[in-house]
């Protein structure tokens, strides 16, 4: 369930089961050895009890030793206590809705549909739960840091007609940010190729190797600190804008990643970082973990410990954020991608109200009468947190972060207007950008 606190919108810690066949790698290895090689950001005593909990299941029967070996088709449940970063309280503002389409405006720290750490607290979701808006069609994706016009398409004839204005590049988009310093009076071009540094924390930068892409920008109005920009991204590579006004010289203000100390003196000014991508990811990292702020990036310590790599998640911004940190999910949670309508259809699947259990357990000495099957459901109340939401085996329960301020989860740019053959939707300017807006 949902709760609110501090401006922020806040989901309580809940049991999911991640599902899947065995990997074509697996076959022949045992589950001691995949977890210690390939899901290295739990110790192999958190698997140890975790099977003696009763949360390992090896084709739907419980695992009671890790030794087993693999076979070709064998099917592993496992079951995790989730926690999902806050995100900003600010609602979802409905702008059209009528027979073919849903357009919205998102609020920036929401990711469109699930992915890594992010499920309950997704446009898709909240859409479903709180709209009774379900089996809604993604027709584009904006980064999980920007706010604004967001379509969906009701069904299957509407989502196809749109690709296909997509593909022809019919389509218009219209950005608006608010950037470092004087940005110039007349229009820039930028040309550069951007590739991809990190899926994992969603990291791109300009290099001659990456792909092509091509963004117009317009400045609007300059208050003599920072300016105003329209932005017309003609290519939809992932954070172009955000890149190419690092490159620019002239970054999103609060940027999480492009304007920061990490890419040095010139935070990446001409695409000049004298940084490998390796110290550049760490730098990054390490500038957000100082400031307790791993959350805005999407990520958590556990992300960061695990070894693997997203191999699925393509240029999707918002997969590229987070890998999860589990056992048998090695890219963004498989039924939260691949589905998302499956899942705004019912919505409660796989999910149980975290059940408390003694947080002073020692993960080597967890009985199996504590296993998951053994909790009954909370009743929660919308506004209330309870303190017992714990869970032995989790780390997220045993660590305390400071929650983001509703301030640090905006982002100065903003989709105004989405322009079809048939069809133009726009969202009111943001406060952020008006010209006599002051910081």
């Amino acid at each position: 369930s949902y709760y609110f606190e501090g401006g922020l919108r806040k989901v309580r810690p809940y049991y999911f089961d991640f599902r899947t066949y065995c990997k074509g790698r697996w076959v022949g290895r045992s589950l001691r050895h995949v977890f210690s090689t390939e899901f290295r950001a739990q110790p192999l005593a958190y698997y140890r009890a975790a099977a003696r909990a009763g949360r390992l299941r090896l084709n739907e029967e419980p695992v009671s030793d890790l030794d087993v070996v693999l076979k070709n088709n064998d099917f592993l449940r496992n079951t995790v206590h989730r926690h999902e970063p806050p995100v900003t309280a600010q609602p979802i503002q409905i702008l059209v809705e009528n027979d073919e389409v849903v357009v919205v405006d998102k609020p920036s720290s929401l990711p469109v549909h699930p992915c890594g750490r992010f499920r309950h607290n997704t446009v898709i979701f909240i859409l479903g739960k709180e709209h009774d808006l379900k089996e809604l069609h993604t027709i584009h994706r904006l980064d999980r840091m920007t706010s604004g016009v967001l379509m969906f398409a009701k069904t299957v004839e509407v989502s196809k007609r749109i690709d296909e204005q997509v593909r022809e590049r019919q389509l218009e988009k219209e950005y608006i940010c608010r950037v470092v310093g004087e940005f110039p009076e007349h229009e820039v071009v930028c040309e550069e190729p951007i590739m991809v540094v990190s899926y994992k924390v969603g990291v791109c930068r300009v290099d001659p190797k990456g792909k092509s892409c091509k963004t117009t920008f317009q400045r609007l109005s300059y208050n003599g600190q920072t300016s105003v920009v329209k932005c017309l991204p003609r290519t939809g590579r992932t954070h172009q804008i955000r890149v190419h006004l690092q490159y620019l010289g002239h970054p999103i203000v609060n940027d999480p990643i492009y304007n920061m100390e990490a890419w040095g003196p010139s935070r990446g000014k001409g695409g000049k970082i004298d940084k490998t991508d390796e110290e550049l990811l760490k730098a990054l990292v390490e500038e957000h973990r100082s400031k307790q702020s791993l959350d805005i990036l999407g990520v958590s310590e556990q992300d960061l410990n695990s070894d693997t790599e997203s191999k699925e998640c393509g240029n999707s911004s918002d997969c590229a954020k987070s890998v999860q940190a589990d056992p048998v999910n090695e890219n963004c949670p498989a039924e939260d991608s691949k589905d998302p309508k499956s899942d705004a259809k019912h919505p409660e699947r796989n999910d149980m109200t975290a059940c408390p259990l003694s947080s002073n357990t020692n993960l080597e000495t967890l009985d199996k009468s504590e296993e998951l099957g053994s909790c009954e459901n909370q009743d929660g109340q919308i506004g209330e947190k309870s303190s017992e939401e714990k869970d032995p085996l989790c780390i997220e329960c045993r660590m305390r972060r400071r929650d983001p301020s509703p301030k640090e989860l905006v982002m100065y740019l903003h989709a105004l207007r989405y322009k079809g053959a048939e069809f133009e939707y726009c969202s009111k300017m943001p406060e952020w950008a008006m010209e006599d807006w002051e910081e």
